[in-house]
């Protein structure tokens, strides 16, 4: 019976994530706070992991009942911003930073999800993560953990049981995880960002080849194929309906029951 063991939130999009013992659906079907900011430049366009390996050198530690974040290179130095009323100051760091004007844009509904059309929270099982950091020489849980940034983590099952989480036909796979309704769209697609250490920015070499050869290898018979048109793909995205907002996901929540 899979149940929830973790909830992680980013609360600005590409910086460090925290754990948090539950958190509420928004409107616009994602968890309250996760990317709820992005940093974009003077175009509009988003300064993430996907744009520059600098950005994975920023520690930042939240405080969200305060509404505080702290921010540093690499621990050294450590500066606190309110998140709401020192807006100005979070962005001046930045840019200061990145060497270039950047700002900090907010949505409260949404968050700022890498796909919008599955704005939901990504699941992927514990012994997903424990397999894949198996991949790699001295690799850790927590560093794959970090590198592919899934909102809720589910354990009591083996590796690669969300796979059952989404269909053949491109229909949504309906469960319920505590008194939250979840529909499961696909197996979700990576980018650069995995390839990198999350804490240094350096390539591991060879990543997508490895990761890719031994997903395909190790896929098991109850995942559809069908949507796999590459293998750099782990973890489900999903879709929250409206009627679900207000609802709690809580640690400790059961994956009840899935119908497509």
């Amino acid at each position: 019976m899979a149940k929830l063991e973790h909830i992680l939130i980013y609360p600005i999009k590409s910086l460090d994530g925290i754990s948090v013992s539950q958190a509420e659906i928004l409107p616009g079907g994602a968890l309250e706070h996760d990317r709820e900011f992005c940093i974009v430049d003077q175009t509009g366009n988003w300064v993430n992991g996907k744009r520059t390996a600098k950005i994975h050198q920023i520690r930042s530690q939240f405080d969200l009942k305060a509404r505080i974040v702290t921010l540093s290179v690499q621990n050294d130095r450590l500066v606190s911003f309110h998140l709401d009323h020192g807006r100005s100051g979070i962005e001046g760091w930045l840019s200061d930073y990145f060497g270039f004007s950047v700002f900090l844009k907010q949505n409260s509904t949404t968050g700022f999800p890498d796909d919008p059309v599955s704005p939901g929270p990504t699941i992927v099982s514990i012994a997903t993560l424990e397999q894949a950091a198996s991949w790699f020489a001295e690799m850790t849980i927590e560093e794959m953990r970090s590198r592919l940034r899934s909102n809720l983590e589910i354990t009591d099952v083996p590796a690669f049981w969300e796979e059952q989480l989404y269909s053949a036909d491109e229909t949504s796979i309906v469960f319920q995880l505590g008194e939250v309704e979840i529909q499961g769209i696909n197996p979700c697609a990576r980018c650069i960002v995995p390839t990198r250490d999350t804490v240094s920015g350096d390539r591991y070499p060879q990543f997508q080849k490895i990761f890719t050869t031994q997903r395909e290898k190790e896929l098991p018979d109850w995942a559809a194929k069908e949507r796999f048109d590459h293998y750099y793909r782990m973890a489900v995205n999903t879709r929250i309906a409206a009627s679900e907002a207000g609802k709690v996901l809580k640690v400790g929540d059961i994956l009840s029951h899935w119908t497509s």
